[in-house]
């Protein structure tokens, strides 16, 4: 009876490899029922496409040394850098294919807000977090979580100036976080925003939103899924004559 029991526990577990690119960080993270086994991380900058195969194949290469088999690739889906995110995208869809895993996608902005909200268990209840994706001068991507991470309001681009957010501030504190809050600080002075710096999205802080939806079954479709871009890329034409 014992055995069967121990069976059944392991049988419920995930291992889960989660992949995050979103910004100029690469990193990679292999889980086990939401307990972090291992652990990469470059922040050297857009170094995506050298490093990320290199760390996808040394968890993998981890887990078979300790017998086990990937339920799922779990990868921040945007928004963020159009080029870092086509590569996290297209590396896991190919491992989830490979290992004949699940493909799990995760938001980039609920990630940071959920990397804060652990962190900083002091908040005001009444408090939610605002993470910023950089998106050029003074736009970003953001969205409005609460600590429990319930999305406020919707993930948008929005041009930020001293008006921005004036409504919410003026009901309750705001945690602005991600690469694309310092640039902010300037602009929103309100005494109820409150800035915290290097809360990049890692793949370690994947994990437990990774883990919840694998157990309630929220699963892409390796063969269409993309990225969530947000804004289209647009590519600009070098100024300078090639001949």
């Amino acid at each position: 009876m014992y055995f069967e029991i121990v069976q059944n526990k392991i049988q419920q577990m995930a291992t889960i490899i989660s992949i995050e690119t979103s910004t100029n960080v690469c990193s990679v993270c292999l889980s086990v029922d939401g307990r972090i086994v291992a652990n990469k991380e470059d922040h050297q900058g857009q170094n995506h496409s050298s490093v990320l195969g290199g760390f996808v194949k040394e968890l993998v290469e981890t887990a078979k040394t300790q017998n086990m088999s990937i339920d799922a690739v779990a990868v921040s889906c945007g928004p963020g850098s159009y080029t870092g995110l086509r590569i996290g995208v297209s590396t896991a869809k190919g491992l989830a294919f490979g290992l004949d895993a699940k493909l799990i996608s995760v938001s980039t902005l609920k990630t940071i807000a959920g990397s804060i909200a652990r962190t900083h268990q002091e908040l005001n209840g009444n408090a939610w977090i605002c993470p910023m994706i950089d998106a050029r001068r003074m736009e970003v991507y953001n969205a409005f979580f609460n600590t429990s991470l319930g999305q406020e309001r919707d993930t948008a681009a929005t041009i930020v100036n001293e008006n921005s957010f004036y409504d919410i501030l003026a009901e309750r504190q705001v945690v602005f976080c991600g690469n694309g809050a310092p640039k902010c600080k300037k602009a929103i002075t309100h005494s109820n925003a409150i800035f915290i710096d290097d809360a990049d999205p890692l793949a370690k802080d994947m994990v437990p939103l990774a883990e919840a939806l694998f157990h309630a079954g929220k699963f892409e479709d390796i063969a269409y899924f993309e990225p969530y871009y947000l804004k289209e890329f647009v590519a600009e034409h070098s100024q300078k004559k090639l001949w």
